[in-house]
């Protein structure tokens, strides 16, 4: 299902050791205007109680764990996002077909389950990562092959970089949604992604939701940097 026309599509990535500075950035900004995903190390410090904190500040919660492991694990930590009340989890596509069957049919019993997306490749991985991995073909190959099989295992979309957009929208569907990492505006550095794209790139790829991290949250303003992103966006 893509997303309202109103509602927010920027997530804030909380690439943050602690909590501590992760509510003082989030308390710079506006729920109205983003979502917030929370990854390993900042869950791994901070517990589903930073996650409940921030769901009572009014913000939806991307839980960006990348679950992968045997099929029975996997579906039991999908019905735990699911009892926190996040709106999205997602789980690695490397896992298997039987392994993302599990999670939908975890989350199939919740009145209002997390939308469960797969990744597909790290948009930190190029053509050399994959030979050194031992996986045949370029990164979009890849990403195809796993996006199509997060689609035929029941998953409501999946994590891929922006460059891949186009590719799969026309592969997957309308409905399919596709979270795109590695977004940055124009004027910013590429830090450690190899696969990168701005965010009007990216929404005119075929984008569902952004995921956006430095250029927000190291800015001297967080907040007008949110804003200024979600103004452009408005404007396409």
């Amino acid at each position: 299902m893509r997303p309202p026309a109103s509602a927010p599509r920027i997530v804030v990535a909380l690439d943050f050791a602690e909590a501590t500075p992760a509510l003082a950035l989030a308390g710079r900004l506006d729920p109205e205007l983003c979502r917030l995903k929370i990854g390993k190390e900042l869950f791994t410090a901070a517990g589903p109680g930073l996650v409940e904190t921030l769901m009572q500040r009014g913000f939806a919660i991307f839980l960006d764990l990348k679950f992968h492991d045997i099929p029975n694990t996997v579906a039991g930590a999908c019905r735990a996002a699911a009892a926190l009340g996040v709106w999205m989890v997602n789980v690695h596509a490397l896992g298997g077909r039987a392994m993302m069957t599990a999670a939908r049919e975890a989350l199939a019993a919740y009145k209002t389950p997390p939308r469960l997306v797969a990744v597909t490749l790290l948009t930190s991985l190029g053509d050399r990562d994959l030979a050194e991995l031992g996986i045949g073909g370029t990164p979009a190959d890849t990403v195809l092959r796993l996006a199509m099989l997060a689609r035929a295992s029941g998953l409501d979309g999946v994590v891929c970089s922006a460059q891949e957009a186009v590719l799969l929208r026309r592969a997957c569907g309308a409905d399919f949604c596709l979270v795109t990492p590695g977004i940055r505006p124009a004027d910013s550095g590429q830090d450690d992604q190899s696969r990168v794209m701005t965010p009007m790139a990216a929404l005119a790829a075929g984008a569902d939701y952004l995921v956006i991290g430095r250029p927000i949250t190291r800015a001297a303003d967080p907040l007008a940097a949110l804003r200024a992103i979600s103004e452009n966006l408005e404007r396409r």
